[in-house]
């Protein structure tokens, strides 16, 4: 069982930044894949970012490319996700998700995650 909690989100204007923070249990974390997903009201959750185990691969949604940059502290079993220049877009709640399966290759498909967190919302004002 693997327990995932979100924080950071909140309130921000057009070309802010933010920094959300997921702590995970478990004592395999350096393994899993870890993932941000986000879901806006009405619209499908959508794949935002992932790091395999090891840290050997990143990859990020086309509509936060350059923007976003995800991280990870093993010795803390935290993922991070840096946000800057943010857009009334990104506007969302976000969820940090685990794929303990897999740990050196990441999928955008929510489906493949084993777990999900409780989920923090992010709030872009124009």
């Amino acid at each position: 069982q693997v327990r995932l909690v979100e924080s950071g989100g909140g309130l921000v204007q057009t070309g802010g930044s933010l920094r959300l923070s997921c702590a995970a249990s478990g004592r395999s974390f350096s393994t899993y894949t870890m993932a941000w997903f986000r879901q806006a009201p009405g619209k499908e959750r959508e794949f935002v970012a992932a790091m395999t185990g090891r840290g050997s691969e990143k990859g990020y949604g086309d509509s936060v490319k350059g923007r976003f940059t995800i991280s990870r502290d093993s010795a803390k079993n935290t993922v991070d996700l840096q946000m800057n220049n943010m857009e009334p877009e990104d506007t969302a709640v976000y969820y940090c998700a685990a794929d303990v399966e897999a740990s050196s290759y990441y999928t955008m498909r929510a489906v493949s995650y084993d777990y999900w967190g409780q989920g923090t919302q992010v709030t872009v004002s124009s």
